[in-house]
């Protein structure tokens, strides 16, 4: 039996602000950030907006989709992210309330900075495989934290997605295998009570990101028996364009079969919604029948990587929620005075 995604959706805030125009308050060079970083601009969340509500508006799309799910046969929610409303009070559980679920379920939040969905995409995957659930939803949202004038802050994002997984005839995507890969790398961390995190600079590259990424698609390709000829298209996480364009090279895949998921040039990094906003994308356009590989990253740090095989199913379910490129296309530019209000970047005391 087929055990994958049924249903998938996104949510982007419509906001922008352009890397100019932060440039501009701090004086630095924008030529330099948006030819290093790949960004043209970055998603802002409104005023009314943060992980909640991004969570609750992806899921909802994710539902339209998976037409065949009832609410009381959803038995768990999973909520990624690194940016939660609340300290001690779970986003999963009021998730849950406003999609109308029953109380018969299991909801928690995930953290493992921008690999936190995809951890709850596997716990999912292994509750409906063994049969204790009938569907689970993982659901990767942020509003991205970047302290002011750090190279963070042309980047960090808001956005989200949520993916139904179930099994049976109403699978769009199945996912065939999935791999993880796990180190202690201090590259980026936020300390309780602080508001911005913090980063080691160059270090969260090669024995971050790429050491990971790498390690864990190759594990995964090892297993499946597959090489990068075998996959239509490869989505990695994308805390800019640089990074998943390289290791697409160093991992022999072509450069086309990356293009139609790296949506971080028009949106910013959506930390735990990044990777899994990518594979929406992707979605969009994928035939039945094409293999996508996804293979997702957060600093700390660890990867997961997946196999996903498109199915039949999704000519039916495509089009009953909106693209990623509906929202990234609904936008509405605002200057950096209004992005420090809306950010709440000025603080009391």
């Amino acid at each position: 039996m087929k055990i994958g995604i049924v249903g998938y959706g996104v949510y982007i805030p419509k906001l922008r602000i352009k890397i100019e125009d932060i440039a501009r308050v701090w004086g630095h060079d924008a030529s330099s950030y948006k030819d290093g970083l790949g960004v043209e601009e970055k998603s802002v969340p409104s005023l009314d907006e943060d992980t909640v509500t991004i969570a609750v508006e992806a899921a909802r799309n994710a539902m339209k989709r998976a037409v065949e799910v009832k609410p009381g046969e959803v038995g768990a929610v999973f909520v990624g992210s690194e940016s939660h409303p609340y300290a001690v009070k779970p986003t999963a559980s009021t998730v849950a309330e406003a999609l109308g679920l029953t109380p018969n379920l299991t909801a928690a939040d995930m953290e493992f900075a921008c690999k936190a969905a995809t951890t709850g995409l596997q716990a999912c995957l292994g509750l409906v495989k063994a049969g204790y659930i009938k569907y689970g939803i993982a659901i990767g949202a942020d509003t991205a934290q970047g302290a002011p004038g750090d190279a963070l802050e042309y980047t960090a994002a808001a956005g989200g997605a949520a993916y139904v997984i179930g099994s049976g005839e109403g699978v769009i995507a199945e996912i065939e295998y999935t791999h993880s890969y796990t180190q202690d790398v201090p590259d980026f961390w936020r300390r309780d009570g602080s508001p911005y995190p913090r980063h080691a600079g160059r270090f969260t590259g090669e024995p971050a990101y790429f050491e990971h990424v790498i390690s864990c698609t190759k594990a995964l390709l090892e297993k499946t028996g597959t090489t990068p000829n075998d996959y239509d298209y490869v989505v990695f996480h994308q805390p800019n364009a640089k990074f998943p364009l390289r290791a697409a090279k160093i991992l022999g895949f072509e450069e086309r079969k990356l293009w139609p998921g790296l949506v971080v040039s028009r949106l910013g990094n959506t930390y735990s919604g990044s990777s899994l906003i990518g594979l929406a994308s992707v979605l969009d356009i994928a035939s039945p029948g094409e293999r996508i590989l996804v293979t997702s990253y957060g600093s700390g740090a660890g990867s997961d990587s997946f196999s996903i095989v498109v199915t039949d199913a999704i000519e039916s379910k495509r089009e009953l929620a909106p693209p990623v490129m509906y929202y990234l296309d609904r936008r509405e530019y605002v200057d950096y005075s209004l992005y420090a209000r809306y950010r709440r970047l000025f603080k009391e005391g």
